[in-house]
């Protein structure tokens, strides 16, 4: 079967040329199948999945299916709670925890039709990895399985990739959607700080946490993204404003939109690949094409934003696990326990000086954006490295592209813009101004659209 995309289900549902039980069935089946090749899932959730497809079946039969996402399969990282379900971070630590609720956002996709095949690998608590000392291993990136899957939201980015899941839940914090989209090949946003509920997801860093949706196609991540925004009470970030139309405008095009190319960030601040550079290169010149006005844009380095930013992670990553360190130090694998013994010794003065940078910083990209709607840069350094290369200490070796816009709370958009070597994808990022997540996601479509490499996929087992 060719995993169809999200849209691409949903009308062949209202067409009744697929039923739900059948999609579901023959995701679960290949999942089941090629899991002991790319550990993308942690557990399955066979029974009920099957369950609520019949379920779905049943209402589009009688045309009351609930919209686009019915019968839809999906599933969730393990940071993600779920009703009767174990979710464990991916760690020893929670080895036995089974949540009595749903994380907001689960029930939001739940409402909608959407049916979850099980829970997704992560790296622990969605900081530590990919570690080879927990209780189940990492995710592999199914374009090479030799290959990192790049950040937290693995699993997600390799069961979207590999076709097993039409999409899924990830978090962001310091890029851990936005990575996992650019080496997995698919498509991802975080979106502007606050527009979805972060209730029932276990946190990682509390003022850089994001939750959003991987898929295969930005209007997939549209389709997603639009059932999962909203105020959330029960979220003390939640943003207090109606959801925005993420889809009426999706196919506008760019034609008179200014887009800004941070070009020093992936040129001089941290040199890309040149499978990368020849990307970046080649969506500029698309988005010139189809009307676009391209300049290039100028930010505080990209060493700077990766300084306050790792800082204020570390910190706040250490004020959430600091009791089970002091009980339970063995129970988290090397990865994450060192990390977080090395967050210990921050003291309150570098935390506070780091948010006071971040306020810098941000006004410096606000007064950027000034002049650009959308700016544009890499979406990772370049294609994916071989997994045993990623080191404990990784995250530190260099500046990363994503974080900048964690501290700032914009929306970005990853889409593949190229291919390089050994035919290994290249993600670029689209990011828009605070709350504007329609027009990076109008963008981003419209960059795929020109570009046309959805077609693509990894060879893997039928």
């Amino acid at each position: 079967m060719t995993t169809p995309t999200i849209a691409e289900a949903a009308r062949l549902f209202a067409a009744k040329t697929l039923s739900p039980r059948e999609l579901v069935r023959d995701c679960l089946d290949r999942a089941e199948r090629l899991n002991p090749v790319i550990h993308a899932f942690i557990r399955f959730t066979r029974e009920a999945a099957l369950a609520a497809a019949a379920e779905s079946e049943a209402r589009w039969m009688k045309g009351e299916q609930r919209g686009p996402l019915d019968g839809i399969p999906i599933a969730h990282k393990d940071i993600y709670e779920t009703a009767g379900v174990v979710t464990t971070g991916h760690s020893r630590v929670l080895l036995h925890h089974v949540p009595q609720e749903d994380a907001a956002t689960v029930r939001q996709w739940k409402a909608a039709g959407a049916v979850s095949l099980g829970k997704l690998a992560t790296h622990e608590f969605a900081w530590g990895g990919p570690s080879f000392d927990l209780p189940w291993p990492p995710a592999r990136n199914p374009w090479d399985i030799t290959r990192f899957t790049g950040g937290s939201s693995s699993g997600t980015g390799a069961a979207v990739a590999a076709g097993v899941i039409l999409g899924g839940t990830g978090s962001d914090t310091g890029g851990s959607i936005r990575m996992p989209a650019a080496l997995c090949g698919t498509a991802g946003i975080k979106p502007t700080y606050g527009l979805c509920s972060r209730a029932g997801v276990l946190p990682l860093a509390q003022s850089l946490d994001t939750t959003g949706p991987l898929a295969w196609t930005v209007e997939d991540c549209a389709l997603l993204l639009q059932a999962m925004a909203g105020h959330d009470p029960a979220d003390p970030s939640s943003a207090d404003r109606s959801a925005p139309d993420l889809l009426g405008g999706l196919r506008d095009g760019v034609k008179g939109l200014r887009i800004g190319v941070i070009r020093h960030f992936h040129e001089t601040d941290m040199p890309v690949s040149a499978g990368m550079q020849a990307a970046i290169d080649t969506a500029a010149a698309a988005l010139r094409e189809a009307g676009a006005e391209v300049g290039e844009a100028r930010l505080p380095s990209l060493q700077a934003f990766n300084a306050a930013g790792w800082i204020i992670l570390a910190a706040e990553a250490y004020a959430v696990h600091e009791a089970w360190l002091r009980t339970r130090y063995r129970d988290y694998g090397e990865f994450l326990r060192e990390r977080l013994a090395v967050a210990a010794t921050l003291s309150a003065a570098d935390y506070i000086q780091a948010q006071r940078r971040r306020r810098e910083l941000t006004d410096a990209v606000t007064e950027q954006m000034r002049h650009f709607d959308i700016l544009l840069t890499a979406g990772s350094p370049g294609e994916a490295r071989p997994i045993e290369q990623m080191t404990k200490w990784g995250s530190f070796e260099g500046p990363n592209f994503t974080i900048p816009f964690n501290l700032t709370g914009q929306p970005g958009v990853v889409v593949t813009a190229g291919f390089g070597q050994g035919g290994l994808p290249l993600g670029i990022q689209i990011i828009g101004r605070v709350f504007e997540d329609a027009m990076a996601l109008r963008v981003g479509h419209a960059l795929e659209t020109v570009l046309g490499l959805r077609g693509q996929r990894p060879k893997l087992p039928a």
